[in-house]
């Protein structure tokens, strides 16, 4: 059985924890949220959270090598000895 969920109309509601912003969520037939629209300014803090926040992961997972750090011209030689750098 597959069912398809068909977006009708965009209907906004306030957010309850800040009242600052009112958002519009997209409903479908039955009124089931099925998108939110966010400006353009919301869409690039999130994206920049994320980025920051893989940033921090990398950064995290780095941490955890074993061994003593080498320096950016080693890394980058041996990057290029396995044919990953030009």
């Amino acid at each position: 059985m597959t069912t398809s969920t068909k977006t009708t109309k965009a209907k906004s509601e306030k957010r309850k924890t800040t009242g600052r912003r009112t958002r519009q969520f997209l409903v479908d037939a039955k009124g089931r949220r099925v998108g939110v629209l966010l400006s353009m300014k919301e869409y690039d803090d999130l994206v920049e959270a994320a980025e920051q926040i893989e940033d921090i992961r990398h950064l995290e997972a780095g941490k955890s090598v074993k061994g003593p750090p080498i320096s950016l011209e080693k890394m980058e030689a041996r990057l290029r000895a396995k044919g990953k750098l030009p």
